[in-house]
């Protein structure tokens, strides 16, 4: 495996792992309740969010696109 085949299948890994956390942070009761009253969950669930999100995406791309 190249080097950015390497880092590509890290961020998707971490991606992943930091989407599984933002999911189990949203089924926290802090979480639930944030939610139910303004429609929105906590700052931090939405940073595992967005955080694994870009980070699953970029890794995928390195590994679909990069130079084999």
């Amino acid at each position: 495996m190249k080097t950015q085949q390497i880092i590509g299948l890290a961020l998707l890994v971490l991606g992943l792992i930091l989407l599984f956390f933002g999911y189990q942070a949203s089924q926290g009761l802090e979480d639930q309740l944030s939610e139910a009253v303004t429609g929105e969950y906590t700052d931090n669930t939405m940073i595992y969010w967005i955080a694994g999100g870009v980070s699953a995406v970029v890794g995928l791309a390195m590994l679909a696109f990069g130079k084999k």
